[in-house]
């Protein structure tokens, strides 16, 4: 079973976004901040991190470069309602699809599928 690592500030989307990837097969630990989320990358595997951009403490595209830095290997997705003004941020940004909020639950669990079948096939 794929695990995410879903770092999502909202309160309301979280848990909802949480319950509906459980349901659609993956398993998944849902963190309210990208600070909240350096731990778990540091001790457990995860397939894909999937993180909100505009978080407090710590971004997502600074998560994302955490990320690459304690799991290279792992895939970086991020949703986000900001993200043309957040991805022109003066800085490096990690490969990584982006989905604008708001979308539909089959939009994303068809991404993270596309994502995790393309590591799939180069990791064979």
């Amino acid at each position: 079973m794929p695990r995410i690592l879903l770092a999502e500030d909202d309160d309301l989307l979280r848990p909802y976004l949480k319950r509906a990837l459980e349901s659609a097969g993956y398993d998944v630990v849902a963190v309210d901040r990208g600070t909240e989320a350096v731990p778990y990358l540091e001790q457990q595997h995860f397939d894909l991190l999937l993180s909100d951009i505009v978080m407090p403490e710590m971004d997502g595209i600074e998560l994302a470069q955490r990320c690459s830095e304690l799991a290279p290997h792992m895939q970086v997705m991020f949703i986000t309602g900001f993200a043309a003004v957040a991805l022109r941020a003066n800085r490096e940004t990690p490969q990584a699809k982006v989905l604008s909020k708001p979308f539909h639950l089959k939009d994303l669990t068809s991404e993270i599928d596309k994502i995790l079948r393309e590591v799939a096939l180069v990791s064979v």
